[in-house]
């Protein structure tokens, strides 16, 4: 059983976009460790306790500890709507300013419900090299065909036309271990099944947990095991 596990604060030392953003860093312990990178991730916390799940995977020996890097949103509509700004600035900025500040073992894995999740797969897709797994809940993979009722959002056809480009590759050259999860019930799911099956294709070990709730933190959080456990655990091995 691991000591009592800690929370530290990290303000960082850079301009993204515009603004300072501050991230808060929760480790079990000091020394190098595996670092998970959240979107939303305040907000994870908050609604879907996610510090918790990962003290209880840790003192379980599941997974390898790890730290959590906590993202504000910022501007969230403009970031994560598969914005190139934000995924360089995700990529190139803000983990390499955290890896300045706490010893990172490898690459890090990139989690995101949403608009979060479609932020985390624009990065990864156009920064290769970045991140070695990814944990994808609900992501907004909008397509016309199934999402043409949010066509009311600003930055829709940017989505759509991002996530247009990925269904319609035929390879990449990072297809790195993705675990994603979406509710049954939710409108989003008939996005996700096409998202999933094209980066299978394209030789990404892609999986689709279909659950229970709906597009809400509640329901994330219910999904986070044993979906997040199984990628961390393949990620990081317990020692």
């Amino acid at each position: 059983m691991l000591k009592r596990l800690r929370t530290r604060a990290y303000e960082l030392d850079v301009r993204v976009l515009g603004r300072e953003l501050p991230v808060r860093v929760w480790s079990p312990r000091e020394g190098e460790l595996p670092l998970l990178v959240v979107h939303d991730g305040p907000e994870y916390d908050r609604l879907a306790r996610l510090t918790r799940y990962a003290r209880a995977i840790i003192e379980e020996e599941a997974v390898s500890p790890f730290r959590l890097a906590l993202l504000p949103p910022g501007d969230r509509n403009e970031w994560y709507s598969a914005s190139a700004n934000y995924g360089r600035s995700l990529c190139r900025q803000i983990i390499p300013a955290i890896a300045e500040r706490v010893d990172v073992a490898g690459r890090p894995v990139g989690m995101g419900a949403s608009l979060g999740a479609l932020a985390m797969l624009q990065a990864q897709r156009a920064w290769p090299g970045t991140f070695t797994g990814l944990f994808l809940q609900s992501g907004s993979f909008f397509v016309p065909r199934f999402d043409r009722h949010e066509s009311g959002f600003r930055r829709y056809g940017r989505i759509v036309r991002n996530v247009r480009s990925v269904l319609r590759a035929t390879r990449h050259e990072d297809p790195i271990p993705v675990a994603m999860t979406c509710g049954a019930a939710e409108e989003n799911v008939h996005n996700n099944r096409l998202m999933a099956g094209a980066l299978l294709t394209q030789g990404y070990g892609a999986s689709l947990a279909e659950t229970a709730g709906g597009h809400d933190f509640p329901s994330w959080r219910d999904a986070l095991h044993p979906h997040l456990t199984l990628l961390l655990a393949s990620a990081w091995p317990p020692r």
